[in-house]
């Protein structure tokens, strides 16, 4: 009898394990996530923010904040705002490379779309290689069973 591909020699303790390891380690970045805090402050302290992922959790203004015309006192609040985001997501990038490795940081992806695009690509040109490998296992099979 022969056997299709590998499929036979698949290590389960072996495949079970890498499973756990993922979601032990997805559990780590929820975790370590929760805590995440980005913050800013424009250069002259007028304005003071912290950003977490539910939004803008807090905004101080300096009493002097309020001498400032109204389109001045916006656009310092959205560039504080824009930089604690900012810290925010490094923050991330930095947990997600502690807990997948630098190589395999999923946040990669954001600053670099070519990468996922190529990740892609390369993911669909396996998938084809395989399904041409089965596709000629079947048609083998087939011959040899004259059907």
């Amino acid at each position: 009898m022969q056997e299709f591909g590998d499929f036979a020699n698949i290590d389960i303790d072996k495949l079970l394990k890498g499973a756990d390891e993922q979601f032990a380690r997805m559990e780590e970045v929820q975790k370590g996530m929760a805590d995440l805090v980005g913050r800013a402050q424009d250069d002259d302290g007028l304005v003071t923010v912290e950003y977490a992922a539910e939004g803008v959790r807090e905004l101080q203004l300096h009493p002097k904040a309020m001498r400032l015309s109204a389109g001045e006192l916006a656009d310092k609040i959205k560039d504080v705002i824009a930089a604690a985001t900012m810290d925010l997501q490094k923050q991330a990038n930095e947990v997600m490379a502690e807990v997948f490795g630098e190589e395999d940081n999923p946040m990669s992806y954001i600053n670099d779309p070519d990468k996922a695009i190529n990740q892609i690509k390369d993911a669909e040109a396996a998938y084809n290689r395989t399904f041409e490998d089965v596709m000629g296992e079947l048609d083998s099979i087939r011959r040899r069973m004259d059907l």
